[in-house]
């Protein structure tokens, strides 16, 4: 009778750590589950916007870099775009060192005959 009731004990611990486990799971998934939400969706999403901004970058976009420096694209090639900053004054930069486009080529000129 005794070897009969043995495996009671360790069957009872093994539902009570099972229990355990389940919920451990549950949370660690909960916490997954937070973590996309909050960082990875929206950092995919930027990335998303950033390389859309960058393959529709043309002549005469107003940009900004990375480092600052600000001024009007003159010419954009397949991983380079050149900026002129002054007026004899043009840089070539990576097209991932343009950080924003101040303003599109279009809405300038839309707003210029608007102005007339």
């Amino acid at each position: 009778m005794a070897n009969f009731l043995f495996p009671l004990p360790l069957l009872q611990a093994a539902a009570g750590g099972g229990n355990q486990m389940i919920t451990m799971v549950v949370t660690f998934g909960l916490i997954i589950v937070i973590f996309y939400f909050l960082i990875i969706r929206p950092q995919r999403k930027k990335q998303k916007d950033t390389q859309s901004m960058l393959s529709t970058l043309r002549p005469g976009d107003k940009v900004a870099t990375a480092g600052g420096i600000r001024g009007v694209v003159k010419h954009v090639k397949e991983n380079t775009v050149t900026i002129k900053v002054d007026d004899n004054t043009k840089i070539e930069f990576n097209k991932s060192a343009v950080s924003s486009v101040l303003e599109r080529k279009e809405s300038r000129e839309s707003a210029e005959e608007t102005q007339e």
